[in-house]
This record gives structure tokens, C-alpha cells and sequence, in this order.
């Protein structure tokens, strides 16, 4: 029977990476355009994300032009830059479910993520 399931609603764990997948697509779309700001540039988006906030705008919102500043902003100060499977696990972090990863994943480099998102609402991660 969960065999048939599967077969006609698919995976639950595809549907998921599919999803995840989706999103940092617009991460990874978002690349060029961060890499070309400036320091002070790249440093004032934070400001920029607060009052897209207070405008309205909803973390969700902006958690792909996030997502992207946080790479940059890794890349240029410790020299190491997201994976793609990093930027899931951040995701999924960042809507408050689990994610496992073993020794030597990255783990650190994942909480830079959610942790930035969240705490631009002023609530941490």
C-alpha cells in the first residue's frame, strides 16, 4: 500500500528536496548580483532587509537575497562559500525543523544562515 502511495503522490522526502532545490536556485540566481557590491554595500543591506521589514515584507520574503549576502559576506571574510546543500540545511533551520549533518558538513557555516535571517527581526535563530 505505501509502495502505491508513493507511486501516485511521490516521495515526501523528493517533494522536499525539490522544494529546497527551487529556492536556492534564486540564491544561486542572486550570486553575480552580490558579488558585485561593494564592502559598504554588501554591509548596508542589512539596514536595507530591516526596513523591508518594518515595510512589510516577511522574513520568507527575504530569506534568498539573504541567503546570497550571507555567502558573499562568508566567502570574503573566511574564504569559504556555501554549498548548495548547505543553504537547505539553512532553510530548513530557518523553518524551525531539524537537520542532520555529519562531522566535517559544515554545520557552523549552515547557522550563519538562519541566524542572519532571524536576526534582523531581532529574535536570533
Amino acid at each position: 500500500m505505501r509502495g502505491l502511495l508513493t507511486k501516485v503522490f511521490g516521495d515526501p522526502n523528493e517533494r522536499e528536496l525539490k522544494r529546497l532545490r527551487k529556492e536556492v536556485e534564486e540564491i544561486n540566481a542572486l550570486e553575480p548580483y552580490v558579488q558585485s557590491l561593494s564592502d559598504e554595500q554588501l554591509r548596508a543591506k542589512t539596514d536595507e532587509f530591516k526596513e523591508r521589514l518594518a515595510a512589510g515584507e516577511t522574513l520568507d520574503d527575504l530569506l534568498p537575497e539573504a541567503f546570497a549576502v550571507v555567502r558573499e559576506a562568508a566567502r570574503r571574510t573566511i574564504g569559504m562559500r556555501h554549498f548548495d546543500v548547505q543553504l537547505m540545511a539553512g532553510i530548513v533551520l530557518h523553518e524551525g525543523k531539524i537537520a542532520e549533518m555529519k562531522t566535517g558538513e559544515g554545520k557552523t557555516l549552515v547557522a550563519t544562515l538562519p541566524l542572519y535571517l532571524n536576526a534582523l527581526e531581532g529574535r536570533g535563530c
